[in-house]
């Protein structure tokens, strides 16, 4: 609390869980068993302005701007922390056996993070999706695939140096086994610079996705998603001769949602590494 900037990041987050929560009441399912799919309002190539009918207005092909924001707060929010959750798991299990064994087996272990280092994030996540099929579960899979090898190398750098320490040595003496070294005394001590990485990556995740959807290997058309909104406006960006802002509000409302979005896990993740790392807090 004594970090403005990490209240405010927290207070998106919050507004942005609200929004997903309460997606059925603002956002009523046109169809009960496809929520995520966008209602259309005909299909017109151009967009229409914003109205009582469509608040926020709507992109070509008539798709609802207001019911993909609302519903595609969900999807980044599913995105975000599936491909977080499940990058950090693998990261810290390959991480923690690789420098906790340490030898040949953490110098393959190593090697084979390298190989996955060298794909392009972006370029190997495009490659891989289109090979799938486009989709937001194969969007998942694919940033998944390419996104562990950040915190299995920075677990295993904390690892080699806790495991050195004066309790890791006392408790091995006592007889304790590779599994409870490993689950109380090493991993407690070790995991709290991956907490940060991955709050930092929940808004990067979701400018990926939505970069995968925009260029046209991720969402499938129509599906509530802030890549896919922006994906619609590319032609009406700078409007038409004479007025370049006539649809501004294709592209304007996902655009501040992604950014707000990803600000707000940015903020949260400055505080968390202010909170959890001693030396900064000293220095505070």
């Amino acid at each position: 609390m004594r970090n403005p900037l990490g209240v405010i990041g927290l207070l998106l987050l919050v507004f942005f869980l609200v929004v997903a929560i309460l997606a059925p009441v603002l956002a009523p399912p046109a169809w009960e068993h496809e929520p995520y799919r966008i209602p259309r309002d005909g299909f017109s190539p151009t967009p229409r302005a914003p109205s009582e009918k469509h608040p926020f207005g709507t992109t070509e092909g008539q798709y609802d701007i207001y019911y993909g924001l609302v519903w595609g707060t969900r999807s980044a929010w599913v995105i975000s922390l599936i491909v977080v959750g499940c990058s950090a798991a693998i990261g810290i299990v390959i991480g923690s056996i690789s420098a906790f064994y340490g030898g040949l087996l953490d110098e393959a272990i190593m090697r084979i993070t390298d190989i996955f280092y060298a794909f392009p994030f972006l370029v190997g996540a495009m490659v891989l999706t289109t090979i799938l099929g486009r989709g937001l579960d194969n969007v998942m899979i694919a940033l998944i695939t390419l996104g562990w090898m950040g915190y299995a190398r920075l677990i295993r750098g904390d690892i080699l140096q806790i495991r050195e320490s004066e309790y890791v040595l006392a408790a091995r003496a006592a007889g304790a086994g590779t599994f409870r070294l490993l689950t109380r005394h090493i991993l407690p001590n070790a995991i709290w610079p991956v907490a940060v990485q991955g709050t930092m990556a929940m808004g990067s995740i979701v400018i990926t996705a939505a970069a995968l959807s925009f260029l046209g290997v991720g969402a499938p058309t129509g599906y509530a998603d802030w890549g896919q909104l922006i994906s619609f406006s590319r032609n009406w960006v700078i409007g038409f001769q004479g007025n370049p802002l006539a649809y501004w509000y294709v592209v304007i409302y996902p655009s501040v949602a992604i950014t707000l979005f990803c600000l707000s896990w940015n903020l949260v993740g400055d505080a968390l590494r202010d909170i959890l790392d001693p030396r900064l807090r000293g220095v505070a």
